[in-house]
């Protein structure tokens, strides 16, 4: 069966993730002491332990959900010879799940990968408290429908998609009184719902310029291969497998949507039949059958969905 293997992104943190593959396995642990020591912060002990307001942190929660899946991956590489790349046919990650993505592919060490999300998280906090964005899901209508809302919202303010997350789930991000005005249309043009989400800042949206700018600095310097598999881009819901251009849809990532239902399609239209989401939580494996049907989902994510993925 053809498979795709996927890592989720911000919104699936929890205190306590990661905790019982740190107490099981050797390679988990290695893992998360090298995230500490790269980014010179004890994360494992506000994964472990919380409290929720430091785990939230965007700067924490970023490289805490990569740690958590690049452990996971690690298990089944180290503890049960399971190469990543006779796992699945491609990979992909939600925002900076595909910074994961590319771990997992070889494309970025774990060194690179921490740091970097470590500058992304700092950089799109400090943006955030600096630009005063919100953003906004928006529920039960087409894609075509969310980006009508968000051009009637804007009225010469920032009012863009964020993510295009499946059917019938489109977030928007902007500026505060246009995401306000949003909802109240959203209401009008038949959406179910329309709800402003507990974020610190405008992600995925202009008010991330600063940002983007300073992810382009960064990542200049980092050191990217091509990666073992294909890994699909948020930018552009296809292929990118040259370093190059990895880089360069990395940086645009910060601003533009990410595009997970095309990405969905696309992984259908190349015969996969089976979506693996690889990490804390399960939103992304929760996702797939509102845009896919015909794809199986699931998600491995503690120390029992090992054990029972390895039997």
């Amino acid at each position: 069966m053809k498979t795709a293997i996927v890592f989720p992104g911000q919104g699936s943190q929890a205190v306590g993730m990661g905790k019982d593959l740190f107490e099981n396995f050797v390679s988990a642990r290695e893992v998360f002491q090298k995230v500490d020591e790269i980014l010179s912060v004890n994360l494992s002990k506000i994964m472990f332990e919380g409290p929720s307001e430091e785990l939230t942190k965007t700067e924490n929660t970023q490289p805490a959900l990569m740690a958590v899946s690049i452990a996971l991956i690690t298990i089944l590489e180290k503890d049960f010879g399971k190469k990543f790349e006779n796992l699945c046919a491609f990979t992909a990650g939600h925002s900076l799940g595909e910074y994961s993505a590319l771990c997992a592919a070889k494309a970025l060490s774990l060194e690179e990968t921490a740091k970097l999300l470590q500058v992304r998280g700092r950089a799109m906090a400090k943006c955030g408290e600096k630009t005063t964005g919100a953003m906004a899901a928006i529920l039960g209508v087409e894609i075509q429908v969310a980006e009508e809302i968000a051009s009637e919202a804007a009225q010469n303010e920032i009012c863009q998609i964020a993510n295009d997350n499946s059917v019938g789930q489109v977030v928007i991000s902007g500026s505060k009184s246009a995401i306000n005005r949003a909802v109240e249309i959203a209401k009008k043009k038949g959406a179910k719902r329309a709800i402003v989400l507990p974020v610190s800042g405008a992600f995925h949206s202009a008010l991330m310029l600063d940002a983007q700018n300073e992810m382009k600095i960064a990542l200049a310097k980092a050191e990217i291969k091509s990666p073992s598999i294909p890994v699909i881009a948020n930018v552009t819901a296809d292929i990118a497998n040259d370093p190059n251009q990895i880089r360069d849809l990395l940086a645009k990532q910060i601003t533009a949507a990410v595009r997970w239902r095309e990405t969905m399609i696309f992984l259908a239209s190349q015969g996969v039949e089976e979506i693996i989401e690889i990490g804390s939580g399960k939103v992304l494996s929760g996702l797939v059958a509102r845009t896919c049907p015909n794809l199986k989902s699931r998600s491995i994510q503690n120390f029992e969905d090992v054990k029972l993925f390895n039997q």
